[in-house]
């Protein structure tokens, strides 16, 4: 009996440092899982494709990633997808710090109310965040978890879409039913300013808004387009009140099981990725550089079919009013989320958030 155990044992063994040999020979899985929430019609789902096109195109097919839409890897429960990732259940990820911030608290730095959008370039902000030292502390974070940042994509600024009232005042927002993502502080922020937030999955969203379920919600401009949400919303408010980046991210047992040719490959894929995406949500929003990123890739949408090119024009010709707020106004609704800062300050940590304002001071 021994003499069985310790064979088999051996195959075992045998078997492990095959595998672990043929890593070190270049070899890869014939599929690498990719977990996204989103669907192909949006920007962050075009850049998704984007980026598995690229990545197998660069490594010659070593590298060859399916994409997994919609939520099907973590079964349509956004919250679940950080811990899966950390087990290795997916190998890339594309997703957003407003799923992961209960396993992940520091990623609600840019939850915050109007923290980066009250910035005179809110974009630029942005970015000087994810590419500065709050970024960088935020990377080392989710490295030591078992997770890999690769890129930075965007969802977008996030407006307010209802079918009550235009909002222009936090008196408007008053006991309002909007649906938020299961994010404790974005709850905070609609308590802060009198409306009943509801969490309600993204999957059950559409439909919850078709059937009153809810008054309104929140999302940025090319999801509303996406979804035709205007076909059931009357009203959009353009607050921006916070700016939804997205993290491209790898599995890390996964990341370095990689040579490091292929790692930068990957990395430069999913850096060229995230800008595609960010140019898609920026469109016609941003200072030009979008459209100028955009042309120079040969990447620029044909004609405004989808909205793609001017969200704004495309919502009112659709018959959806769009009310773009002031400075002024936007105080009266910054205002009324104080309590949200003091007690989320705590959470995030100070640190990170004065780094992440050193970051932004730099782009002024």
């Amino acid at each position: 009996m021994f003499k069985k155990i310790s064979l088999a044992s051996m195959v075992v063994m045998l078997l492990l440092f095959a595998v672990s040999a043929s890593f070190a020979a270049g070899q890869f899985k014939p599929e690498y899982k990719m977990s996204t929430n989103v669907s192909e019609i949006t920007p962050p789902g075009k850049a998704v494709a984007y980026f598995a096109e690229q990545v197998k195109k660069r490594t010659d097919g070593k590298v060859n990633i399916k994409i997994y839409w919609n939520g099907q890897l973590f079964a349509g429960k956004a919250s679940n997808e950080f811990m899966l990732m950390k087990n290795g259940v997916g190998d890339f990820s594309i997703s957003t710090f407003m799923n992961w911030a209960p396993q992940f608290p520091a990623g609600n730095l840019f939850l915050l109310p109007w923290f980066v959008s009250s910035e005179p370039n809110k974009y630029k902000a942005l970015d000087a965040i994810e590419n500065g030292k709050a970024g960088a502390e935020l990377k080392q974070r989710l490295s030591k978890m078992g997770v890999e940042v690769i890129g930075w994509g965007e969802q977008g600024a996030r407006e307010l879409t209802n079918n009550v009232r235009p909002v222009k005042t936090p008196d408007d927002l008053k006991n309002m039913k909007i649906r938020v993502v299961g994010s404790p502080l974005l709850m905070d922020v609609f308590k802060a300013m009198g409306a009943n937030p509801v969490n309600i999955n993204w999957n059950e969203t559409v439909t919850s808004l078709q059937q009153n379920v809810v008054d309104g919600h929140e999302n940025p401009y090319s999801y509303i387009i996406s979804y035709k949400v205007y076909e059931f919303q009357k009203y959009v408010t353009e607050w921006s009140y916070w700016i939804d980046p997205l993290v491209y991210v790898a599995n890390k047992k996964v990341w370095n099981s990689f040579p490091a040719d292929i790692q930068k490959i990957i990395a430069e894929c999913a850096v060229e990725a995230g800008m595609y995406n960010k140019c898609l949500s920026r469109l016609n929003l941003d200072d030009g550089t979008s459209e100028r990123w955009l042309k120079a890739k040969g990447l620029m949408p044909a004609d405004n079919k989808t909205g793609a090119v001017d969200p704004r024009a495309y919502l009112k010709d659709h018959g959806t009013a769009v009310n773009v707020l002031t400075p002024d106004q936007i105080k009266q609704f910054r205002n009324k989320t104080e309590s949200v800062y003091d007690k989320w300050t705590k959470i995030i940590g100070a640190d990170l958030i004065d780094l992440a304002k050193k970051d932004m001071a730099s782009v002024r």
